[in-house]
């Protein structure tokens, strides 16, 4: 596509839409082929489902559609976001939003749609070195998306950058209150508005270590305190109830006490691998050791951000691309947002660093 990054910025921001694409492609319509657009069938992947056209478009659409946004088509994903396979340009794409992740990685539109109900956006962007947000539960309306687990699913963008995918998630973030998701009753008033994007600037094991380490040294340089080194489900404490995942999470950000760590006052967020070994091969059974199932119990927001790329192997000669987690408090996405932008600025890991 030839519209450039600055004039989607310019028709999102405006609400006018720019005459930055050819009349054809002004009428082709985007988003992950879960999401409900009248136009197209939604398919969900699903031969089944083939012939299935939605009466209305999802919330999100709208919100989109309502602020200038091109669309340009819509991505495979796993069937009904559960089982499938699509082929990314660098790597098996991840998570049943891989084909966004495929697409954004090969530079098809400047950013796209997801839904993620454990790891779906997520996994993508780890996989793709891309940028990835979940955010907190009911941040965005999610009916017009087809659901897997009503306490789990949430919606959102993937993207090269943080300034672009800012821009996504105000944008999707501007439905506001739905009657038709309860959940969107919960956010506070004082962050309806919010623009996300004012503070951006324009083996298996080892070599995933390897980069959380360098990523992890990276930020001690650059003055970030670093509290302990725990893994995801030293936070979750073997229990298998959300209220509980909630409440640990929670006491672990805000509380001056932390079970495995050192004392600690008022965390700013806490970082993790996506996925604790490389991403697996096309036609593998699963992608194992991903960490999403946090955040997809709790409903905290979590921004992906690429951490860099191990060494070549057999199937990437390139290297495999990592990705790294920051999880947050229920609406801090400013914040994630923030300190995403910089781990950026000071990383530049998505331009192919390997580290091994």
């Amino acid at each position: 596509m030839e519209a450039t990054i600055d004039g989607v910025h310019n028709v999102l921001f405006s609400g006018v839409a720019a005459s930055i694409a050819g009349d054809m492609d002004a009428r082709i319509a985007t988003g992950n082929d879960n999401y409900d657009i009248k136009e197209l069938p939604t398919t969900g992947g699903c031969l089944d489902l083939a012939t299935n056209k939605p009466t209305a478009d999802a919330a999100a659409v709208v919100a989109l559609e309502n602020a200038g946004a091109i669309i340009l088509g819509k991505t495979n994903l796993h069937e009904l976001a559960l089982e499938g396979l699509t082929v990314s340009s660098l790597e098996p794409p991840g998570g049943s939003s891989g084909g966004t992740g495929a697409e954004i990685a090969s530079s098809f539109a400047v950013f796209g749609t997801g839904s993620d109900t454990a790891n779906s956006l997520r996994s993508p962007a780890s996989a793709n070195s891309l940028f990835a947000f979940r955010p907190t539960r009911g941040l965005i309306s999610c009916p017009g998306i087809i659901p897997v687990s009503y306490t789990q699913d949430a919606i959102g963008p993937i993207a090269r950058n943080v300034k672009d995918l800012a821009v996504a998630l105000n944008v999707m973030a501007s439905t506001g209150f739905d009657p038709l998701d309860n959940t969107t009753g919960l956010r506070p008033p004082s962050l309806f508005g919010t623009d996300y994007s004012k503070d951006t600037p324009s083996n298996e094991t080892t070599p995933v270590n390897d980069i959380m380490n360098y990523t992890i040294s990276v930020l001690q340089k650059a003055g970030v305190e670093i509290h302990g080194r725990l893994s995801p489900d030293a936070f979750l404490n073997g229990s298998s109830s959300s209220l509980d995942d909630f409440t640990a999470v929670e006491s672990f950000l805000s509380s001056t006490i932390c079970v495995h760590s050192p004392p600690i006052n008022k965390l700013d967020a806490i970082i993790y691998l996506e996925q604790t070994n490389l991403v697996v091969k096309i036609a593998s059974p699963s992608q194992i050791g991903r960490n999403g199932i946090l955040t997809a119990l709790t409903g905290f927001p979590v921004v992906t951000v690429p951490a860099g790329f191990s060494p070549p192997i057999d199937h990437a000669p390139i290297g495999a691309p990592i990705g790294m987690e920051i999880l947050g408090l229920p609406w801090s996405e400013s914040m994630l947002i923030n300190i995403a932008s910089h781990i950026s600025a000071l990383a530049h890991a998505n331009i192919c660093k390997h580290v091994g």
